[in-house]
């Protein structure tokens, strides 16, 4: 929960506090955790409430958590189990006893054998460590006292037991702010107005002559007057703080600053638990403590106040729905209390795949970042391997050497001399891919540069430390690369990446270091790394030491790990007892903000662990590979995987989550994937087998940079660069001509398309295709925008007057996945109230309106516009939850982050692009840069890049960090063609997420980002009309496009090559007087033959080839034999 947030909660405890509602405040105190109200907590003891005295402390710890929290449950639990023997109530005792103090047996199973021994005593104070038990009022004083001193000492309690200093009714006071603020705003305001409800914005009523403004009468009681309400944005809440000189930090960082404000206090006995009484004797010792201010970091960052909206938050999005950290407002279905879960067990990978006999014990993996199938794997004999996991080779694969023996240091020299082997500890990939390093159990690090398929080649070679090298990360400080390693010399160091020179060295651990994991918050770079001691510290790129000296949980050996969006850290280690623990910290504070349940108490090896998809976490324990969801401490599910893995495997997840790898037994590894990881390696199979067919094909030389879109339900390509030298390219049009351009630059080919001849092939007949016209019971209005839903099991589709329209196919014995399918017709469906989703259209010009909807990506909620105000619609319910931005301007375009569901993009006809965060109701930023109206907006995380079209062919490159334009280009529109200054420029990414598709009246081009450099072109010929829409297949093999004659092209996604055109005959009734033309396409997410038309007639065609069959007809080139760009007679494509 944000900083506001907690605030917030802590206003609200006030208010309950004043309106003496006692009970709802230490339930909010509970559930929310942030405030541990001692005096309660006191009196419960002292009344003897065990049941709420461990209801309430269940709210903040756990019996397990730690020494200090297991030793709160037990006294309480030993006080309970006393006082029910000095009352003679035996039955109870031995309750107790069952149930409650039977846990701690784990932990000592001798000291509950004499618990359970008093049992057989008269009297318990003849046990001689219970001889000084007096009465119950005195032993419970006595028992408080010690229970005081370990809930204070207790790191899970930190900056808990502080409640912060406010003025009286300081909620009423804001809300009295905001409503004077609201009658400034009125444009009647009336004296003295009646304000009779906080459900909606003040306003007054139309008056019967003027009246000067005055106050809003004190509504929530009587508080003094509050001065005159700041502008917006000038000292609003969300102002960043100033930043601490001389070296800032932020407050994720600053929390953990344990040598900037240590406080000394009285540290308690967590020692062996035992019958004794509470001792008072306790000593004093330092231990870090973060101070309370820190807390209060807002954690809302903003641009300048020009670049800031502020706006009421929109009714009806509870708080609940605005902190999820990235799919936005779950949804509930009936007889659900709280919407939680928005990934299944299914989302990540847990069947296997394949199995690759690696040859020695893997050490360590890691996938590549941008060609999701390329796994990179170290061994304990110092092989490092590059497998294709798809098809099962291994293009790479080199024995540990050392380059250049002369330049080691004597020390290495003669550790090699009496053997010449090392064991690889880490392999990782560069952020890009182009680089990977390698860092071995004997001092060096090996760097090499990666030019795909198998050119590997050295790059770096560094005699990086003295002993073991544990770890090896990559890190960009100042924009520079650089790498960082950690070894047996208790040092860390960061180095160039390009030049190999050391640029730091931080020096502060008293054992040797054992993990690095280096993170950027804003613009502060900082590095964690832990000790094989269980300590953890904080290094800035600077010489100032660490800023951190922290505990790991049970002082183990330990790595550290933020998830994908960079917004929750993670750690799991094992310690030389053999216990291990995986936990969540709270950044803020330093402290641990969750402990994961279900690791082994005794582990045979350091457990290794992964994180995905912001969601889930996976570690290798026991012989099993353990799954939790990020958000639930308890175990969610364990898997064997088939048996035949070590006691702690290494393991690892690609980008998407969609595959996972993990060691055996037999040196080996298992590939496992889910759904769309299976998809996607069997796609790759197949490929693998048709270009073994065509091995005489050319074989490109660039690197390889195919790789897979951030959808989690999509197949994946790969895509070779071919020559970038050629200073033009010719331009292949549908009518045979070659149109020459001086910045067109060759850049795209693929592997396997060059060793395939298309066949083009005309479809005029329905018995060519299947096809489906989805039923409809409601008004056939033009289709204006379309999209499958991202479980492929429905189409959503928005018509000409507002309204959605939902057709969802069933699942039965006929249909078996439920995905959408031309075999079987769908339901139009509606939920039982017969509502429609209906944008909102008051007070707009239709025709001017330019409709536009984004869909989540859980399918549960729909952004939707059609010139009016934004609308968000639940898709289970259809209900409108909130709408938000009324025009003008309006809104043109929607696109959702690909990282957090709670930002969109919002383009508008004004030509400009909001940065809109829908937590918090507020846009971030207005980015201009285009002349006319935005007609379409992609995110690329792997680039880091929105790029956004606009009505006049007009292309924007942005940078998602800071926001700014990196760089804008226009389409090359072809001579003799009129372009259409309102047309819809539409722009998709490939699934590498690095080129881009755009979409024209005229044209359909390739173009690669960041820096737009064209491709490729593709220009119809005029008998066909304009490009009316075109869309990537989900595997990005394809395109599918569409025009105003009626006709469907589908081309080759790498060479534009022409492969089928679909004439409106094959799937259109014949009825001459009629136009009836495609306005939109939508790709089937999982299918790569299935695609959809919404018609201008308001019809909606579901088209896939023949059963079994493939858009197109293929002939593999033999001896690399044949036209690269073949035509048939009757052709479109003859040239000229």
């Amino acid at each position: 929960m944000s900083s506001l947030s907690r605030e917030l909660v802590f206003l609200i405890l006030q208010f309950l506090d004043e309106e003496k509602f006692k009970e709802t405040v230490h339930k909010l105190e509970k559930e929310s955790a942030f405030f541990f109200n001692m005096r309660y907590f006191e009196d419960c003891v002292t009344n003897g409430e065990w049941d709420e005295v461990e209801k309430y402390l269940s709210g903040y710890t756990k019996v397990d958590d730690n020494r200090y929290s297991m030793k709160i449950f037990f006294e309480i639990r030993k006080q309970k189990y006393l006082e029910a023997m000095d009352k003679r109530d035996h039955g109870r005792a031995v309750e107790i006893l069952v149930k409650d103090l039977k846990v701690f047996s784990t932990f000592n199973e001798e000291l509950v054998k004499e618990i359970t021994m008093l049992l057989t005593l008269a009297n318990f104070r003849e046990n001689e460590q219970l001889s000084k038990y007096g009465d119950t009022k005195s032993a419970r004083a006595i028992m408080l006292v010690e229970l005081k001193k370990l809930v204070e000492a207790n790191p899970l309690f930190r900056d808990k037991l502080q409640f912060p200093t406010l003025k009286n009714s300081r909620l009423r006071t804001l809300i009295n702010q905001s409503l004077n603020w609201q009658h400034q705003l009125c444009k009647n305001p009336r004296p003295n107005p009646d304000i009779k409800t906080l459900f909606v914005d003040h306003t007054c009523g139309q008056p019967n002559g003027a009246r000067a403004p005055s106050p809003v009468t004190n509504l929530m009681g009587s508080i003094p007057k509050v001065g005159g309400f700041p502008p917006i944005g000038a000292h609003g809440p969300f102002q960043p703080a100033p930043a601490p000189a001389p070296a800032p930090l932020t407050a994720s960082l600053a929390g953990w600053m344990a040598n900037q404000s240590s406080v000394a206090h009285q540290a308690v006995s967590v020692g062996p638990i035992g019958l004794s009484g509470s001792s008072n004797a306790a000593s004093m010792v330092k231990r870090p403590r973060t101070p309370p201010t820190n807390n209060l970091a807002m954690d809302y960052q903003t641009a300048d106040s020009e670049n800031v909206l502020k706006r009421p938050r929109p009714f009806g999005i509870s708080e609940e729905m605005s902190n999820l950290p990235v799919n936005i407002l779950p949804v509930t279905y009936p007889g659900q209390s709280h919407a939680h879960t928005l990934y299944s067990s299914e989302d990540f990978p847990k069947n296997v795949f394949s199995d690759l006999n690696q040859g020695s014990t893997v050490k360590s993996m890691d996938f590549h970042p941008v060609q999701q199938t390329l796994l990179l794997v170290g061994t304990n004999i110092g092989d490092i391997t590059i497998w294709e996991v798809g098809s099962r080779e291994r293009p790479v694969s080199r024995k540990f050497k050392v380059w250049d023996l002369g330049a080691c240091s004597m020390t290495l020299q003669a550790s090699l001399a009496s053997e010449y082997t090392a064991a690889v500890n880490r392999v990782i990939w560069s952020p890009d891919g182009a680089l990977l390093g390698v860092a071995y159990s004997k001092h060096i690090v090996h760097m090499y540069s990666y030019h795909g398929s198998d050119d590997l080649r050295n790059h770096l070679e560094i005699d990086a430390h003295i002993g073991n090298v544990s770890d090896l990360a990559f890190s960009q400080p100042n924009k520079q690369l650089c790498f960082i390693t950690c070894g047996e010399d208790k040092m860390i160091k960061v180095w160039d990446a390009v030049s190999g020179s050391k640029q730091y060295t931080f020096e502060g651990h008293e054992a040797p270091v054992y993990s690095v994991c280096p993170h950027h918050k804003e613009s502060i770079q900082f590095i964690f790394s832990t000790a094989i001691d269980g300590k953890i510290k904080a290094w800035l790129y600077d010489s100032m030491g660490s800023r951190v000296d922290y505990d790991a949980p049970g002082h183990s050996c330990t790595k550290m790990a933020y998830s994908a969006d960079g917004t929750r850290l993670f750690s799991c280690g094992t310690n030389k007892e053999g216990e291990s623990h995986i936990v969540e910290w709270n950044e803020s504070e330093g402290a641990v903000k969750r402990t994961y349940h279900g690791l082994g108490k005794r582990s045979m090896g350091v457990v290794q662990f992964d994180t995905t998809r912001n969601r889930f976490l996976a570690a290798g324990d026991e012989f099993l590979i353990k799954f939790w969801d990020m958000d639930n401490v308890n175990l969610l599910t364990a898997i064997n995987a088939d048996g035949g893995l070590p006691a702690s495997p290494c393991l690892r997840f690609n980008k998407e989550g969609i595959l996972l790898a993990v060691s055996t037994n037999d040196n080996g590894i298992k590939i496992l994937a889910n759904a769309d990881g299976a998809r996607l390696l069997r796609s790759i199979e197949t490929r693998a087998l048709d270009a073994s067919r065509a091995a005489s094909a050319a074989v490109a030389k660039g690197p390889i940079i195919g790789t897979y879109g951030a959808s989690s339900s999509t197949t994946g390509t790969s895509i070779v660069v071919a020559d970038r030298s050629a200073p033009m390219t010719a331009t292949v049009g549908l009518n045979g001509d070659c149109r020459t351009f001086p910045d067109v630059k060759p850049r795209v080919s693929d592997e396997l398309e060059k060793s395939k001849i298309w066949k083009q092939t005309e479809m005029n007949e329905p018995s060519q295709l299947r096809s489906l016209r989805l039923p409809d019971s409601l008004m056939p209005i033009r289709v204006v925008r379309m999209i499958y839903t991202n479980s492929g099991g429905a189409i959503l589709a928005l018509t000409d007057n507002a309204v959605h329209k939902l057709w969802k196919w069933q699942k039965n014995e006929r249909n078996l996945t439920g995905k959408a399918t031309s075999a079987l017709p769908p339901q139009l469906w509606q939920p039982s109230s017969g509502i429609l989703m209906t944008n909102d259209i008051r007070e707009t010009n239709q025709e001017d309106a330019v409709p536009c909807f984004a869909l989540s990506k859980n399918d549960s909620y729909v952004m939707s516009a059609s010139g009016g105000k934004i609308s968000l619609f639940n898709m289970m319910t259809f209900k409108t939850m909130t709408t938000f931005m009324a025009p003008p301007p309006a809104a043109t375009f929607l696109a959702f982050h690909p990282q957090d569901n709670n930002i969109i993009a919002i383009g508008m006809d004004d030509s400009s692009i909001q940065i809109f965060n829908v937590r918090v109701d507020q846009v971030k930023s207005k980015l201009r840069g285009h002349q006319k109206r935005v007609t379409g907006l992609a995110f690329s995380n792997v680039l880091n890049v929105l790029v956004s079209s606009g009505a006049d062919a007009q292309l924007c490159v942005w940078n998602m960090d800071g926001w700014e334009k990196q760089a804008s280009k226009f389409l090359q529109i072809p001579s003799g063609r009129v372009p259409n200054l309102l047309g819809q420029t539409r722009v998709q990414f490939h699934q590498d997420l690095i080129h881009v598709l755009v979409v024209h009246g005229t044209q359909i081009a390739l173009y690669e980002a960041p820096k737009l450099e064209c491709l490729k072109q593709w220009i119809p010929q005029e008998s066909s009309g304009s490009i009316t829409d075109a869309v990537y297949s989900c595997d990005s093999q394809s395109i599918y496009a569409s025009f105003e004659d009626g006709s469907v092209c589908i081309l080759t996604s790498t060479t534009l090559q022409l492969r089928c055109r679909i004439n409106p005959g094959a799937y259109l009734p014949s009825n001459p007087s009629a136009r009836i033309y495609p306005i939109v396409v939508a790709a089937h997410p999982s299918e790569p033959n299935q695609f959809a038309l919404g018609l201008s007639d308001g019809g909606v065609h579901v088209l896939e080839p023949p059963e079994e069959g493939k858009w197109g007809s293929s002939l593999t080139a033999e001896n690399g034999a044949g036209p690269t760009i073949p035509y048939t007679a009757g052709s479109d494509q003859q040239p000229r």
